[in-house]
């Protein structure tokens, strides 16, 4: 299947939007309220939309100096393995290229089975060795 010419923009999909492409994909959603501040609270946004549709999306956070988090990066079913996902990847690298400090780190949860897509941007398991696992929580 031919890949569509796909819209990337360097802003955050509405509230009800993002909501609506995190269903698609199997996430759970906060109030709305609670996902509009996330929203508001990132570094930096890309949005890719086929027409008018969001079809994928990806954002940065962090404190904007020595961290930043790769979070979200998502593509609706319909539009995956078209290399949608590899052009939100490349936008954010731009940021973070542009904005990170040498010696900053950039970190990122990868899906069960996504790790493969995140290696090929440099990014690697941690081992459990020098830096340990690493660690989450839910509340």
């Amino acid at each position: 299947m031919p890949v569509p010419p796909f819209i990337l923009k360097e802003v955050p999909p509405d509230v009800v939007t993002f909501a609506s492409i995190r269903n698609t994909v199997g996430w759970s959603n906060p109030e709305l309220d609670v996902l509009q501040n996330s929203i508001d609270s990132s570094l930096f946004w890309v949005s890719a939309y086929d027409k008018s549709e969001l079809v994928g999306c990806g954002r940065v956070i962090g404190d904007g100096a020595m961290y930043f988090y790769i979070q979200d990066v998502l593509v609706h079913p319909l539009y995956q393995n078209r290399g949608l996902g590899s052009q939100i990847m490349h936008s954010i690298n731009q940021y973070i290229t542009l904005n990170g400090p040498i010696g900053a780190t950039v970190g990122l949860l990868a899906a069960h089975g996504k790790e493969a897509f995140y290696q090929q941007y440099g990014f690697a398991p941690r081992d459990g060795q020098q830096l340990g696992l690493g660690m989450c929580k839910f509340v």
